[in-house]
């Protein structure tokens, strides 16, 4: 079953129009508008937010906006500038969300994520990932997830969250009080059926099917299947010259996973091959199958590294097997490096080549697509004093980090996710407890070593100013090392509350 993201920018070209102006666009807070013509008269055809504050929206003509707001500024809309651009956000989203992306002009994006949608966590993490990566692009948009690309696309516009998350088989229910314009249909023919009554979808679907296809032809009707999932609307493959594939067709359909195997593997030693001859080597990797019923099946996998690896790369393909549904049939298949690197000829050990270094890239990539790429990693230091704020999660095999930890104090080799508050009794300020109660459990302090001071950040929140912890490494009698602190300097109450806690253990 298809799951089909539809992602949609209100302000797209607007926002687009301020980044390629730079210190030259105005202000933020005053409402700008990109204008074209219609016959003899220049409407509003995009907008920003301060813009759709003040009541201004598109297709309003450029005379009545500017008489309503005087400070309004107005631009030139370059359709083709922003149709290329469009095009490029989907080929960044292909990159790294889904095998099927389309542009759905002129203001969103199009993906089918089933198949890919667990390498990101589920699809929930999906539509928070994608909305987050455009918000750091400047670019704020809406997103919904549903069954078809109709009921997406008219979630996306119309619905008042800007994340919509609809359950398999429920989008034909949820869409039924939408707006007519949300079934993409010409604004002639919308303004036809409002004229005579018709103000939402389910208005339209409970109207006579013939009397409706008279008047308006098939055009009503074929939105209206399309939006229910009664009628197929495949999302083509994009066709880049950059993205490197190879097509098998049949000429009879199959549908059994070793007939589909033995063809994945054939695929994969060509595409190896045309990677070879541009001295590539793949990371992200899609297989398309599609089926006699106008629908495609996609698998996802990816690599920690670059590789020409028949091997390797047919083994992660035939390991997603079991997702492929070959329906009636697959008459083709098709196999796309989506994201390729530069990658070397590399010397292969033999007896008078030592093999010193261990490559488990492979063993990487074989988890990572089995769980998600979210779930294998390392972790690595990252510059903060703050020993909480001192670590952080990077891929496995990303280059090792230009920071270390502190080298003059030891520290524990087990962190908590949370300091942990400890009853103590200990002579202030500047000596270790003589003995603590953690979890019930009362310890007798046999050793101690500290202070060790660390002070806040003061440059991250106005609370860390004056913040001070003091730190113990601490062994009790039966020879156990803890990590324990007091939150302040024992003195100044605008330190901390000089309570104590535990927050690693050694060994």
């Amino acid at each position: 079953m298809a799951r089909v993201v539809s992602l949609y920018f209100p302000t797209f070209p607007t926002d687009r129009f301020r980044r390629v102006r730079g210190s030259a666009a105005p202000p933020a807070e005053e409402p700008v508008v990109l204008v074209t013509r219609r016959g003899s008269r220049r409407e509003i055809a995009a907008l920003d937010h301060a813009a759709l504050s003040v009541g201004l929206r598109k297709g309003m003509p450029v005379s009545k906006a500017q008489a309503m707001i005087k400070s309004l500024h107005v631009a030139e809309l370059d359709a083709a500038g922003d149709r290329e651009a469009i095009e490029r956000l989907a080929l960044w989203a292909l990159q790294r969300f889904s095998p099927l992306v389309a542009a759905d002009h002129p203001d969103g994006i199009i993906m089918d994520i089933a198949g890919a949608d667990h390498l990101h966590g589920g699809e929930e993490m999906v539509l928070e990932k994608i909305l987050s990566q455009f918000k750091a692009a400047e670019l704020l948009g809406k997103a919904a997830l549903a069954d078809t690309w109709g009921q997406a696309h008219a979630l996306a516009r119309y619905h008042k969250h800007p994340a919509v998350l609809v359950e398999p088989g429920q989008g034909a229910s949820i869409i039924h009080d939408l707006p007519l314009p949300a079934l993409r249909l010409p604004e002639a023919t919308v303004a036809a059926l409002r004229g005579l009554g018709f103000k939402t979808i389910k208005d339209l679907s409970v109207a006579p099917r013939a009397t409706l296809t008279l008047r308006f032809g098939p055009e009503v009707g074929r939105r209206l299947d399309q939006a229910m999932g009664l009628v197929g609307e495949p999302i083509e493959p994009m066709e880049l010259p950059e993205i490197i594939e190879v097509v098998r067709p049949f000429g009879e359909p199959i549908g059994a996973a070793d007939t589909i195997a033995k063809y994945i593997g054939q695929l994969v030693e060509r595409l190896v091959g045309a990677l070879e001859l541009k001295g590539l080597g793949a990371k992200r990797v899609d297989l398309l199958a599609h089926r006699v019923d106008n629908t495609t099946v996609t698998v996802r996998v990816g690599t920690a590294l670059p590789i020409r690896d028949t091997k390797r790369l047919t083994r992660l393909l035939t390991d997603k097997i079991e997702k492929i549904d070959p329906g009636f049939g697959i008459e083709q298949l098709r196999l796309r490096a989506i994201q390729a690197e530069p990658l070397d000829p590399t010397q292969m050990i033999n007896s008078l080549v030592d093999g010193d270094d261990q490559d488990v890239s492979a063993l990487i990539d074989l988890l990572t697509n089995r769980m998600g790429q979210g779930a294998l990693y390392r972790f690595a230091p990252i510059a903060s004093d703050i020993p909480e704020r001192s670590v952080q999660k990077v891929a496995p095999l990303s280059q090792e980090a230009l920071s270390d930890w502190p080298s003059k104090w030891p520290r524990p080799t087990r962190l908590l996710p949370y300091p942990e508050p400890i009853d103590t009794m200990a002579l202030l300020p500047d000596h270790p407890p003589v003995w603590f109660t953690w979890r019930g459990i009362r310890r007798r302090i046999k050793a101690a070593d500290g202070p060790e001071r660390i002070f806040g950040e003061w440059w991250k929140t106005d609370s860390e100013i004056a913040a001070v912890r003091d730190y113990f490494r601490v062994e009790d009698e039966a020879g156990e090392r803890f990590w324990i602190y007091r939150a302040g300097d024992g003195e100044d109450p605008e330190t901390g509350s000089h309570k104590w806690y535990l927050h690693g253990v050694f060994g």
